[in-house]
């Protein structure tokens, strides 16, 4: 048995386990941080895919991660920089045209107008209408859900504040917000825009990490949480790379909250919560040792918290009941590659690694139906044969990643069901890959004898690796039933879960997934809520 007492223990060291024991340790409570891999980061890690070429194994861009993060963390004195491309995003299609998006909207306007002029002229207005909701879902991401259904007095009044500053918003506003959170991307962006191109560019956010297609209703909430960005090196709602790959998210982390006394264990799995009498006393490790706390913060998933390592009986049927209907099936492919030479790409010929193109995002998404094509296959429990592909080439701006004249070539693909109809991920990984490379060598002839090494990475992969329940990269689907008072179940919203001393700090809280920090955030203040009473 380990003899230290610590006042938190916290489960989980990626980006939101460190936030979390941070916040803690500011406030000088003695904190372990327990992570079962070998490093620190989750999903927010730099790993060598074949000597000398270091890629970002799973989560890829920064772009949502909480500006006070960054500053109470001193993160930029640790280490951590964003690396901004301009422009940011590259639309390839198969009759040899394309698109680039930009920061300078009057630049973007024009790559519209390419398709529809009537498009360019709406996407001022899309744009201004989301950038009037910011401030209210900037404050709803950064507030503690009130509980639901409310019960007495004081839960009636903490409900009705948040009437009120919906209200504050104004009809034309609410009714935006409303349906934002229950549309489809298609129907809301129909009303909007005529172009298929266009639609099917802007219905990207709506999709990445989630079971939804374009025509799903709800899949627009998604698109609002991945389209309302913060502000990174001066540019608002804009996508970086985090200079040598997405552990210097974790890095500049584990060397901030190390300089505020927390203790950091890597190696060091948790296979059981220790409880007595409907209180959690500490974590048991896998090889035996025993870890005693005031609390536990778990920055698992709450399949994994709750199911896994809470012995039965020890928490209420209708919650353990809540959380298995909890919604996890993840849909997300990673194929990561070391290349020999740039994407030489059909509609924009030439491989110079300063060119903006090569330097953007590139979106294989060239049509509304496309997309929703790559849904109907994960709905029948296949992946899909021509997928929706986000990828980047990060080394283009980042060169300590890989030797110079090679590059890292990241892509994010939608959609790899986690429960297959037929065979299992290890039969089929290495044919999906074979697919993926395939579709983007429609639009890149010159990738597939570019690659020297090659890693794809399933849903069934990223929760054997990465400890992710069936490989859901936000912890739980963000469509609307389950987010904000709804995540992770009814009236368990509030960060703190049914055995007193043990919380939720992880993205299966409020608000969700994405490398951003607010559930941990939000979880530290009610933490330390606690410990002062």
């Amino acid at each position: 048995m380990d003899q230290a007492r610590y006042d938190a223990i916290v489960v989980g060291g990626g980006h939101n386990g460190l936030i979390t024991a941070g916040y803690l340790a500011k406030e000088r409570l003695k904190v372990l941080v327990l992570e079962r891999r070998p490093i620190v980061g989750g999903a927010c890690v730099t790993e060598e895919l074949i000597p000398d070429h270091r890629v970002t194994r799973t989560s890829y861009v920064c772009s949502l991660l909480l500006p006070e993060v960054i500053r109470d963390f001193r993160m930029k004195d640790y280490g951590f920089q964003v690396l901004v491309p301009e422009p940011h995003s590259f639309y390839p299609y198969p009759d040899g045209q394309y698109m680039i998006w930009s920061a300078d909207e009057e630049k973007t306007k024009r790559e519209i107008a390419k398709f529809s002029k009537r498009d360019a002229e709406a996407f001022t207005r899309f744009q201004a209408e989301l950038a009037e909701l910011q401030p209210f879902v900037d404050e709803i991401l950064r507030t503690t859900p009130p509980m639901f259904p409310p019960r007495g007095i004081r839960e009636l009044l903490e409900f009705g504040r948040l009437g009120r500053k919906m209200l504050k918003l104004g009809d034309r506003k609410l009714k935006h917000f409303m349906e934002l959170m229950t549309a489809s991307c298609y129907n809301y962006l129909s009303k909007r825009f005529e172009s298929d191109r266009v639609m099917a560019a802007l219905s990207i956010n709506g999709l990445i990490g989630t079971c939804v297609g374009p025509m799903t209703p709800g899949s627009a909430a998604v698109m609002l949480h991945h389209s309302i960005g913060n502000t990174i090196e001066g540019q608002t709602g804009a996508w970086g790379y985090v200079k040598g790959g997405m552990s210097g998210i974790a890095d500049a982390l584990l060397r901030s909250v190390r300089d505020l006394g927390v203790e950091v264990r890597t190696n060091a799995e948790v296979s059981r919560l220790i409880v007595d009498n409907g209180v959690c006393r500490g974590v048991c490790l896998a090889n035996g040792d025993e870890v005693r706390a005031r609390l536990v913060a778990s920055n698992l998933d709450p399949r994994r918290t709750f199911l896994k390592l809470c012995d039965k009986g020890t928490l209420p049927e209708d919650f353990t009941e809540a959380i298995r209907s909890f919604r996890i099936q993840g849909s997300s492919i990673k194929v990561n590659c070391a290349l020999s030479e740039l994407p030489n790409w059909k509609s924009i010929p030439g491989q110079d690694p300063g060119a903006p193109h090569q330097q953007a995002m590139f979106e294989i998404a060239p049509s509304v139906e496309y997309l929703e094509r790559a849904y109907d296959d994960l709905k029948y429990g296949r992946p899909s044969v021509r997928p929706f592909i986000d990828g980047n080439v990060a080394s283009t701006m980042d060169d300590s990643l890989c030797p110079k004249g090679h590059h890292v070539l990241s892509m994010f693909v939608q959609y790899g069901p986690y429960k297959l109809k037929e065979g299992s991920w290890p039969e089929i990984r290495e044919k999906v890959g074979d697919q993926i490379v395939d579709t983007l060598a429609e639009y890149a002839p010159n990738v597939k004898k570019a690659i020297i090494g090659r890693e794809v990475i399933s849903p069934w992969d990223l929760e054997q690796i990465f400890g992710l329940t069936e490989g859901n990269i936000f912890h739980g689907e963000m469509t609307p039933d389950q987010l904000f008072f709804l995540r992770p179940a009814q009236r368990w919203a509030q960060y703190r879960t049914p055995l007193r001393g043990l919380y939720l700090c992880g993205s299966g809280a409020h608000p969700g997934g994405g490398v951003m920090g607010a559930p941990a955030k939000n979880a530290a203040r009610e933490i330390l809520r606690d410990v002062r009473r």
